[in-house]
């Protein structure tokens, strides 16, 4: 079928005048006239005339429309999850309340009404984007002489946001998460599916387990980096026995997909356009085909929930063309496994995958039409399936059809080509036509996690980092069999898959960036999770911010920042403030105080009378944020130490306590000293003071001490850049020990010189001794 069509056949009624204007284009480029009856020559003003629609008016026609209608579903969609996070919480036992219910189905409807709008949207976007393609394609091959224009529509394609399956993912995730919610309540007993991690995913099923796959592109640039991260984690998996087949004798060897289509391309058009019961066929073999390896045949099928399953055996290289002509059913290997004395349930099994496989052959009059080669690296841990990691290498799709009668490019009575396989033709491929042959320009890799919980599933850190980092191009979607058609048959279909205009791109990322991409888009749905969680009373997910994250600065880091900008920008030249106070400097332009103008002082402690007492590196750093900063160097408002979550490691805890520990220990010396000279003093009323001053000072040091304990607490909390030394209790203590010592030795001097007798003054000795004693261990 044609494309126009196609494109006619596949219009959505309501939005049929924000179609690409396919026909019209035809009519420019004189589409309708062969070139021999064509008179009229294609001038630069028809080439300008045609460039000009189609750049300036089609294409910004459609991705107006498209923008627009996207804006409008994320209103839809965040409207209705704020209903729903509006809803009281379903406390787990309590019996279902009918007004909820009745909400809950309300809103269900809504979604139901969303999800579809979201699909012809999606639909809408492939249509258009094939058009565009298809007629640039025609314009190059009938009018490009002088210009082609197909390169540059490419290009302008990458960058439309609404050229991208990846714009859509936030949006369905949400959806996904809302459709989770409501089902857990509405599903009798909870039955409801488990809620995805994400929708960038495929669900597969082998041999009865479940995996998530996660498909990425990777830059030959990176490609030795991703690998060694990988290995860091995961032992390579070697094929030894396929290995050893191997020409070069490499670990890794070469693997040959063979898929199967019709002449009018139905399985790839149901697996483009995402229909329900979508399946595909390949036959399968690891090596060179002349080294007589075990052949698959593979029936992987998608069904409607997205999960997708496999039927296959292995089959030998004579008999793949007479069961495919339906003139084999297997009856040897049937009867080879009744003697080797297998269950009569293997038997059947077999039987009926491969009557199944050979009907769908049949019914849908399947042949080889491409030919997938690559080089697959596999990473997983012996004997433990959990994690499993594949890398494809060396890439390349190349024709196996019989379309064309006259020229067919495999023998139409062989399944394969024999030019490649009875020579032993590898990559590159150079000695075939070039024009049936597409050569991937990145590497393929793909994760598959084992879905042991699928309630419950979680992956891996070091996994998580990988998928959200620089090193890989996320497209989940990607398909050697859709690839291949899509690059070597793009004139017999009428649907192309998003990814193409990919390849005209730079898929290398910033770190940074991608970084700071990966941790807003895990916060977002960590947010929707805990909006959902609460509404179930449950707990979806566990997110937690790294530290350098942009999404982890606190409310406080945030609130300063601002005040700190705002600060910046309300000072004059001339003209400092601090606090609430205006003090205007000497002369115009400059500081007042001197150097330290610029500066917000802490009046009151000692640091402010004497600025360079402090030696503590935050003072230094303090006093170095003085200098004049260069132009266009701007003083940074939070340090990087102050990002992120609050950890603070015990030991700083425990130095505090010590210090704390410290100064009861001075406060129980001075305690005792100051008891034993009252209770040794009699009548003498000067040893009696001095006990009671000594007393106070006991007291005080112990004050002091619980007051250092918490104000230092508070500072750690605060994550402070201020000094922890402070001066002030220790220079208090050692004068009122030093005042009472002289004190001491005045009051006793004198009563010795006045009445003359030693025994007071031995006493008097005696306490300074002691205070003597309790300084230096205070020193």
């Amino acid at each position: 079928m044609r494309f126009g069509k196609t494109l006619r056949t596949s219009v959505y009624a309501p939005w049929r005048d924000k179609y690409i204007d396919y026909a019209k284009l035809k009519s420019m480029l004189r589409e309708d006239k062969p070139d021999d009856e064509d008179e009229q020559p294609w001038t630069e003003e028809d080439e300008n005339r045609f460039c000009d629609e189609i750049f300036n008016t089609q294409l910004e026609k459609v991705a107006q429309f498209q923008e627009e209608k996207m804006k409008e579903l994320r209103g839809r969609v965040d409207a209705t999850f704020d209903k729903l996070g509006e809803l009281p919480t379903v406390e787990e036992g309590q019996p279902k309340d009918d007004t909820l219910t009745a909400k809950l189905k309300e809103l269900e409807g809504e979604l139901d009404n969303i999800t579809n709008e979201v699909k012809e949207l999606q639909k809408y976007s492939n249509l258009n984007y094939t058009g565009f393609l298809k007629i640039v394609k025609k314009h190059d091959r009938k009018r490009g002489d002088r210009y082609k224009i197909r390169p540059m529509m490419r290009v302008s394609l990458s960058k439309r946001p609404f050229n991208s399956e990846q714009g859509y993912s936030p949006m369905l995730n949400k959806l996904s998460l809302m459709y989770y919610a409501i089902r857990q309540h509405l599903e009798e007993n909870g039955a409801a599916e488990p809620y995805p991690i994400d929708l960038e995913t495929q669900p597969e099923t082998h041999k009865g387990e479940r995996y998530t796959a996660h498909k990425f592109w990777v830059h030959p640039d990176n490609l030795l980096e991703v690998k060694t991260y990988i290995l860091r984690r995961l032992p390579p998996l070697v094929y030894s026995e396929q290995s050893a087949k191997e020409v070069d004798g490499n670990a890794d060897p070469t693997i040959t997909s063979l898929y199967f289509d019709n002449r009018s391309f139905q399985l790839y058009s149901t697996k483009v356009e995402r229909d329900a019961e979508a399946s595909s066929l390949r036959l399968r073999w690891y090596g060179q085909l002349n080294g007589k390896p075990d052949i698959s045949l593979e029936q992987k099928m998608v069904h409607e929930n997205g999960s997708s399953e496999e039927r296959k055996f292995v089959i030998k290289e004579k008999y793949v063309k007479p069961f495919l002509d339906g003139d084999y059913k297997m009856e040897k290997t049937v009867q080879k496994m009744e003697r080797q004395g297998q269950s009569a349930e293997a038997v059947q099994e077999f039987r009926s995958t491969a009557d199944l496989i050979q009907a769908f052959v049949r019914d849908n009059k399947l042949q080889p039409v491409v030919r997938a080669n690559y080089v697959r690296t596999a990473f997983q841990n012996p004997g433990d399936d959990r994690v499993r990691i594949s890398i494809d290498t060396d890439i390349a799709f190349i024709r196996e059809d019989t379309l064309d009668s006259d020229r067919p490019c495999r023998d139409p009575s062989n399944w394969h080509r024999s030019d490649i396989d009875s020579s032993g033709m590898t990559y590159p491929f150079k000695n075939i036509n070039q024009s049936e042959v597409s050569r991937f320009p990145y590497a393929v890799l793909e994760i598959k996690l084992k879905d042991d919980n699928a309630a419950t599933r979680k992956r891996p850190a070091w996994i998580q980092d990988l998928m959200g980092s620089y090193l890989v191009h996320p497209s989940p979607r990607f398909s050697k069999f859709v690839h291949g058609v899509a690059s070597l048959f793009e004139d017999h279909v009428n649907s192309l898959p998003f990814w193409l205009s990919d390849l005209d791109t730079d898929i290398r990322k910033d770190p940074q960036v991608a970084f700071e991409q990966e941790e807003e888009r895990r916060a977002n749905q960590a947010q929707n999770e805990q909006v959902v969680g609460s509404f179930l009373g449950t707990k979806l997910g566990s997110y937690k911010p790294s530290r350098s994250s942009p999404v982890a600065k606190s409310y406080l880091s945030d609130r300063l920042a601002a005040d700190n900008a705002a600060a910046a920008a309300t000072p004059q030249s001339g003209t400092h403030t601090y606090g609430a106070t205006p003090v205007v400097g000497d002369e115009p332009g400059e500081p007042s105080g001197g150097a330290n103008g610029d500066e917000r002082r802490d009046y009151g402690t000692l640091s402010s009378v004497f600025p360079g007492f402090s030696l503590s590196k935050y003072s230094k750093a303090k006093r170095a944020r003085e200098v004049e900063l260069p132009a266009g160097v701007v003083e940074p408002v939070e340090w990087i130490k102050n990002a992120g979550p609050l950890q603070i490691e015990p030991k700083v805890w425990l130095a505090n306590e010590r210090t704390f520990l410290k100064w009861q220990h001075i406060c129980v010396l001075l305690g005792g000293l100051a008891i034993s000279l009252y209770t040794a003093a009699g009548k003498n009323t000067i040893a009696e003071l001095m006990g009671v001053a000594y007393i106070l000072v006991a007291i005080f040091a112990g004050c002091w001490g619980y007051f250092l304990l918490h104000k230092r607490r508070g500072m750690i909390l605060q994550r402070s850049g201020k000094d922890f030394d402070n001066m002030i209790g220790p220079l208090i203590i050692s004068a009122a020990l030093m005042l009472a010592l002289i004190l001491n030795f005045v009051f006793a001097y004198r009563a010795a010189f006045q009445h003359g007798t030693h025994g007071g003054g031995h006493g008097k000795v005696h306490g300074n001794e002691s205070t003597t004693a309790f300084m230096a261990e205070l020193r």
